[in-house]
């Protein structure tokens, strides 16, 4: 366990009116219910409320704290590809600070239709980008000199790593998705407004997330909900891709050090050290139902081998030590318990048993 950390009252400091692109997202989400559990900020929630979307987690947050803060959640139904809507949006919650979630993100899904990607990921962050330039322009000196926009990234931005060596801040990017090329768009888009229009911003690229609330079309929801059930557990190519998985909370922890404490134009990596091939967290999965729920055949043994996804990266893994460095941050869970954890949970909240 690493030391603990400020928590997001004292990471705010006098900032009061937080907006968060795409908080009814299992990350953005998560980021929401921090900050309503530990500051008295206002938090409004831009989000277009698509087919991932979720708010029973804030909703149920709200009702633990009591009807005295049930107006400190705003949800503005907005798609970032609506430029007006958008800038209304922003004036509306006249932030203090931004942090920019709302993204298409399932790889699959992009293959498929990438369109939306391009709309949502490329076309949206310009739309969020003027508005907030505009907001920014406005705001008075003190305001000013503690604005930030947060830009949250993927580290599938900088392609396919081989056996040896993990992504830092200054690795070149090299997108294989139509959904990592949207967000490596995205990302130059950001640094692009704070070098020319001296838009104070943050970036951080993550790892893979996994954790409670996740939508179930991830890998870590999918095998758990269909080995519970049952069901043939499906798993690309030979299963040896290797993803570095970081728990949802510890990557909250390292947000919210960013977009406060983080320096204005710098890109910080996250990873949760957590490096695991697919085949090798399925596996995972499957012993701890083994023990939740038993069943005459190991769950294992559901596990079918499918045609490999066009382009699958082979390995990702983050070097965190910039952020660890200059921030204090560092995960304060190991996979091995988070991922008992998270299995817990979605047998619990899907009424598995």
């Amino acid at each position: 366990m690493t030391a603990s950390l400020p928590n997001a009252a004292e990471l705010l400091g006098s900032r009061r009116r937080i907006l968060v692109t795409g908080g009814a997202g299992f990350i953005g989400g998560a980021v929401v219910r921090r900050l309503l559990r530990e500051s008295d900020a206002v938090v409004f929630n831009l989000d277009k409320m698509g087919y991932a979307s979720d708010l029973s987690s804030i909703e149920a947050v709200l009702a633990d704290l009591g009807s005295d803060h049930s107006e400190r959640h705003q949800l503005l139904k907005v798609d970032l590809a609506d430029a007006e809507a958008v800038r209304v949006a922003v004036q509306t919650a006249d932030p203090d600070l931004v942090m920019h979630l709302a993204a298409e993100s399932h790889v699959d899904r992009s293959i498929a239709g990438p369109g939306v990607f391009i709309e949502s990921n490329v076309t949206g962050t310009y739309n969020l980008l003027q508005a907030v330039r505009e907001h920014h322009e406005q705001l008075n000196d003190e305001r000013q000199a503690q604005f930030r926009l947060h830009h949250i990234s993927t580290d599938e931005v900088f392609g396919s790593l081989g056996r040896e060596g993990r992504f830092c801040e200054t690795t070149p990017y090299d997108p294989r998705s139509p959904y990592s090329s949207s967000k490596a768009a995205s990302d130059h888009l950001v640094s692009a407004w704070h070098h020319t229009y001296g838009l104070p911003v943050v970036l951080t690229n993550c790892s893979n997330n996994y954790g409670p609330w996740q939508f179930p079309e991830k890998l870590i929801p999918v095998v758990t909900l269909k080995a519970a059930q049952g069901e043939a557990i499906p798993l690309y190519g030979d299963g040896l891709n290797v993803r570095d998985w970081l728990f949802v909370e510890d990557h909250v922890d390292a947000l919210l050090l960013a977009a406060c404490n983080g320096t204005s134009g710098r890109s910080y990596c996250v990873g949760g050290y957590g490096e695991r091939t697919n085949r090798e967290v399925v596996e995972c999965i499957c012993l701890h139902l083994d023990h939740l729920i038993p069943t005459k055949t190991p769950h294992n043994n559901l596990i079918q081998m499918v045609t490999d996804r066009p382009g699958h990266d082979r390995r990702y893994a983050i070097d965190p030590s910039r952020i660890e460095n200059e921030l204090g941050w560092s995960p304060r869970h190991d996979f091995s318990s988070a991922i008992e954890e998270t299995v817990r949970w979605f047998l619990n909240h899907y009424g598995i048993s």
